[in-house]
């Protein structure tokens, strides 16, 4: 193997552990992160509001589609006179 290939080699290895540190929260002494319980409180109330968000996108597209189809209609109506 030539130092090419070593150093390759090592560079994703450390990738590859610094992914898998990240994904799973990892700390470098090799604990779980604990998140302090405001910063838990702040993402569950964020994730409450996305899901208010998407539940008012979700509204708002059908507003919009009801409109169009409605819209559809009358110019279709307007047509057959």
């Amino acid at each position: 193997m030539n130092p090419f290939e070593m150093v390759s080699i090592i560079v994703v290895a450390v990738m590859v552990a610094s992914v898998l540190r990240a994904r799973y929260r990892y700390d470098r002494r090799g604990g779980a992160i604990q998140a302090d319980p405001q910063e838990r409180a702040e993402t569950l109330r964020l994730r409450e509001e996305v899901k208010d968000l998407k539940e008012r996108l979700k509204v708002l597209e059908r507003i919009t589609v009801e409109k169009e189809n409605s819209l559809a209609k009358e110019i279709e109506s307007l047509r057959d006179r």
